[in-house]
């Protein structure tokens, strides 16, 4: 990292940082042209390591690519905060950011689906007291992602 006076290695702070996340952007590679996809997402962090977690329709553009190669990056960011200046040039912003790579594998068996639905639910309602049918489970692609590196950035 270019900026190390802004790069952030505490474990806690960087997992705060992500769950104050909206939005997981997956970076995938089509045919040498790269394919960026906003994504909700479900988030936590295991003596296993940093798993995402998405959920998906069970067909498309984005699940062909993973299906060819589930090798990706991903970007999530918060706290954006333009800071005017009299002059274009002294313009900055505030910001946190993570950004990293992993590998996405397709989630198949019920309860693995199940707990990263309720992780899912958790980083979009603060609340895991969720239930899911059967019926409702086999509607849905369900995706796992492990981190296998990451960076964390904050500028105030």
């Amino acid at each position: 990292m270019r900026r190390a006076d802004r790069q952030i290695t505490d474990d806690a702070r960087i997992d705060g940082i992500i769950r104050a996340c909206t939005c997981c952007r997956l970076g995938l590679c089509d045919e040498g042209q790269a394919y960026i996809v906003p994504l909700s997402f479900g988030f936590e962090h295991t003596d296993s390591g940093r798993f995402f977690y998405f959920h998906s329709a069970r067909e498309g553009r984005k699940l062909d690519l993973l299906r060819r190669s589930p090798a990706v990056s991903f970007e999530l960011d918060t706290g954006y905060q333009l800071h005017t200046a009299p002059t274009a040039c002294g313009c900055s912003a505030g910001f946190q950011s993570v950004m990293g790579t992993g590998t996405v594998r397709f989630l198949t068996d019920g309860e693995e689906r199940r707990h990263a639905l309720l992780q899912l639910m958790r980083q979009l309602t603060g609340t895991d007291a969720w239930d899911f049918s059967d019926a409702a489970l086999s509607q849905v692609c369900v995706l796992s992602l492990q981190v296998t590196s990451l960076t964390c950035k904050v500028h105030a």
